[in-house]
């Protein structure tokens, strides 16, 4: 099965994706707003210490404090600058924190004193005094290979964690990351020093950067990137690495994601239904604490026995989930009403499959037996916002109790329909939208570059409508000189 990888900048958002025989496996839209501060470090100051929870709140120059938790501080502080011992923060205390969980709606960032810093292969954690290969790695041999490696590699102090991509990886490669991967952390220690409380000492790689750090490219075919700078960055990057040929400068009239048939797979997210393809259908509803996911037989009716009609169902569905909770980027406690069986077999394959669909997943899950009542339970390790929660906004009409789109994703939409006018020959483009998000376009002036650039020479006039709903637009092209236009089109730019 062919797997490849998207990457495209639109402003300052990046647009990454990654698919699996055509089919969307990850999303992820770095907004470029600092929302997404995961892997970051910064200079912090204890607030106050709740004893009874075990957990102190630090402020570090974000506009929640984080909450720190005793077992996320190192035993000892290996020498670092400012950070107290294990246990003994109080009030006050400067403190040198990692962003292990980015914050999520109304609470804050989770920090951890035990930094890390993430290689392609290995991950350095200077508190810690042990060695571990990723439990992905099942070869028993290899894992001897690995942890005999780590051995050598920790006589310059400190821990290190064999990550997946480190079976590809000779001891040369491995001690030329190891030093490259201490430099960081004497670079961030060298930042603590002069750094005011509150500001950034280590920033983590943009999302282009840790996806082609955290893949295995071993596995991935292509890799598509759709911006001049990114390409560069990456060209150099895989100079060495022999995976430079993967490696495809998209240059088409129309927009990447639309060319490649994924910005339809991107919209369908924000759905809560999706359907699996016997007719059946899963239906997703988000909360706070939880997820829970319906399985239906909707139009699948079967042909044969009742029981086997709903295995069958839920086969799919478990394949499915595995797919859409990775897509959708779902963390915490997920709840699978699955439809009812009643042969104990046919009860414990549909967890097995479960299980190993979630296996190809980056982020850990673990999954508990299904109960009498067809309920099976997993957990997925959430580190930053769902992917519905970035593509959309509270709705102003109804309180908050929905969703629309924002007006960034908007923008992005009425992007891609133009560039696709543009490539089927038209000269000017007429665009009719909602007003607030004309005056977000002009504001933002998101279409100033292409303006500019490769639409220098074309006429993209644009239409406000009060009555539009925000998510409501029209394209259509035009290769007359003369255009009947309303007064209130105007030129763009």
């Amino acid at each position: 099965m062919q797997k490849n990888m998207f990457f495209d900048y639109f402003g300052e958002e990046c647009f990454a994706a990654v698919t699996e025989g055509g089919k969307l496996v990850e999303f992820h839209l770095d907004t470029g707003s600092g929302a997404e501060i995961s892997g970051n470090i910064y200079k912090g100051r204890v607030v106050n210490v709740l004893d009874g929870m075990q957990a102190a709140f630090v402020a570090f120059g974000q506009e929640k404090n984080g909450y720190l938790y005793a077992g996320d501080i190192p035993p000892e502080s290996a020498g670092a600058p400012g950070i107290p011992n294990a246990l003994q923060v109080r009030p006050g205390d400067e403190v040198m924190v990692q962003v292990s969980k980015s914050p999520i709606g109304k609470k804050g960032a989770r920090l951890s004193m035990c930094l890390s810093f993430v290689g392609k292969n290995l991950i350095f954690i200077p508190s810690a005094d042990f060695g571990a290969v990723s439990r992905k790695i099942e070869d028993e041999a290899e894992r001897a290979r690995l942890l005999s490696c780590c051995d050598k590699l920790r006589t310059g102090g400190g821990g290190f964690v064999m990550r997946t991509n480190a079976r590809h990886a000779d001891m040369r490669v491995l001690k030329e990351e190891a030093k490259y991967l201490r430099g960081l952390y004497a670079a961030a220690l060298e930042a603590y020093k002069e750094a005011k409380v509150g500001e950034l000492v280590y920033r983590d790689a943009d999302i282009h950067a840790r996806l082609l750090r955290d893949f295995d490219l071993a596995d991935i075919d292509k890799i598509y990137i759709g911006d001049d700078a990114t390409f560069s960055r990456a060209d150099r990057a895989f100079q060495y690495a022999g995976v430079r040929s993967k490696l495809v400068r998209y240059t088409g009239p129309r927009e990447m994601f639309e060319f490649y048939g994924l910005e339809e797979q991107v919209y369908r997210l924000i759905s809560h239904r999706v359907e699996l393809e016997n007719g059946a259908y899963l239906v997703f509803d988000q909360t706070e604490a939880l997820t829970a996911i319906d399985v239906n037989t909707g139009k699948f009716i079967g042909d044969i026995a009742l029981e086997d009609t709903a295995f069958s169902t839920n086969i799919l569905a478990a394949r499915e989930i595995a797919r859409q909770v990775r897509l959708r980027n779902l963390g915490g406690i997920v709840v699978v009403d699955f439809i009812d069986m009643a042969g104990k077999d046919h009860r414990a394959a549909v967890v097995a499959e479960l299980e190993r669909c979630l296996k190809g997943d980056r982020a850990k899950c673990n999954v508990v037996p299904m109960t009498e009542l067809g309920l099976v339970q997993f957990t997925r390790k959430k580190v930053k916002t769902d992917v519905v929660s970035t593509l959309t906004a509270r709705c102003p009409h109804c309180k908050g109790s929905g969703r629309v789109l924002s007006d960034s994703y908007i923008t992005f939409r009425i992007k891609a329909a133009i560039k696709k006018c543009f490539a089927e020959g038209y000269e000017s483009c007429i665009v009719e939208l909602n007003a607030a998000v004309f005056a977000y376009i002009l504001a933002q002036r998101r279409f100033t570059q292409l303006v500019r650039g490769a639409w220098k020479g074309k006429r993209v006039y644009m239409i406000p409508h009060k009555t539009y709903h925000e998510e409501q637009f029209t394209v259509r092209g035009d290769n007359n000189p003369v255009l009947t236009l309303p007064d209130t089109a105007q030129l763009l730019y």
